[in-house]
């Protein structure tokens, strides 16, 4: 194997891919990365059996070839390289030699037969969405998502198909997250809970762009397509909470407020009520609402030794 390809195209590939690296494994191949040519193309493929990303990048390739190579040194090599072409050829001592304007390494190689192949998805349900409104929907729901492992299901966020509108929930036994919008072509109901880290990683990779996202679902598996890049991952088993019967239909008190004055507030007031002075604890924040104005405050108790 044997390339040429810039560094800003690689290291576009490598900030993605690095994302599904296993960091606690007793499988080293799990730790690397696969790296394979087709024609005048080079994809990269990382998989740590929960999520798994494949990045395609166009580069002049001389010779044809595969191997593996450990992920954290590679992308951090290439991330100090100057910006300019990098060459990267698998040597007859299955060293994969990496040379730029002087600098010159060579990293031990792993079997690429070894490298477990990426699930084989059969989609039975599919929709495309602008990558900026997804984005913009994981981010407004996946603070919500559980870090409870006693509670499986609520690690991971609800995409819901109903009437033709997406809806992504999260939950997490105190806050409830819902963002909903609507398709512009017709897609049949299904149901998907997606693991909330997986969607963490996807909203690092997708842009804030028109550009369209394909998500396909199969029975235990869903895939997120882009131009040049896929992320395939498990789905999360379990019934998920019927959040509509939790949402009241009526308010006692409803209020409109100016949305960053009310974020600074609560920012303000989060000095106290997660103080650094008792790590363990959190102190309620009291929310009192009068005729034109709001109250927020919050009272810390501090034991002091005399």
């Amino acid at each position: 194997m044997k390339i040429i390809c810039e560094k800003d195209k690689i290291l576009k590939a490598l900030n993605s891919v690095t994302k599904a690296v296993a960091s606690k494994t007793t499988m080293p191949i799990l730790e690397g990365i696969l790296i394979q040519t087709n024609e005048n193309e080079v994809k990269l493929t990382t998989y740590d059996l929960e999520i798994g990303i494949e990045y395609i990048i166009e580069c002049e390739v001389k010779e044809q070839g595969a191997t593996v190579v450990n992920a954290i040194m590679f992308s951090e090599i290439i991330r100090k390289l100057p910006d300019t072409e990098i060459n990267i050829e698998l040597n007859e001592k299955n060293l994969l030699v990496i040379e730029c304007e002087g600098s010159l390494y060579k990293l031990a190689t792993m079997n690429p037969t070894e490298f477990p192949e990426l699930p084989q998805i059969n989609i039975e349900n599919s929709i495309e969405i602008e990558q900026n409104a997804l984005k913009d929907m994981i981010r407004k729901t996946i603070f919500a998502v559980s870090t409870e492992e006693n509670r499986p299901i609520f690690t991971g966020c609800l995409f819901e198909i109903s009437n033709n509108k997406l809806n992504l929930v999260a939950v997490d036994g105190f806050r409830l997250a819902w963002k909903s919008r609507f398709l512009q072509s017709k897609i049949n109901d299904f149901t998907a809970v997606i693991p909330g880290r997986t969607l963490n990683e996807i909203n690092k990779i997708i842009l804030d762009s028109f550009d369209t996202i394909k998500i396909g679902v199969a029975k235990n598996q869903a895939l997120f397509e882009m131009e040049n890049c896929k992320v395939v991952t498990r789905l999360l088993d379990g019934e998920f909470l019927n959040y509509s019967s939790v949402i009241p239909e009526n308010w006692e008190t409803r209020i409109r407020v100016n949305k960053d004055i009310i974020q600074n507030c609560f920012e303000r007031i989060s000095l106290i009520s997660s103080s650094s002075i008792e790590k363990e604890k959190k102190y309620p924040v009291k929310v009192m609402i009068d005729i034109g104005k709001v109250t927020i405050s919050c009272i810390l108790l501090i034991n002091i030794l005399c």
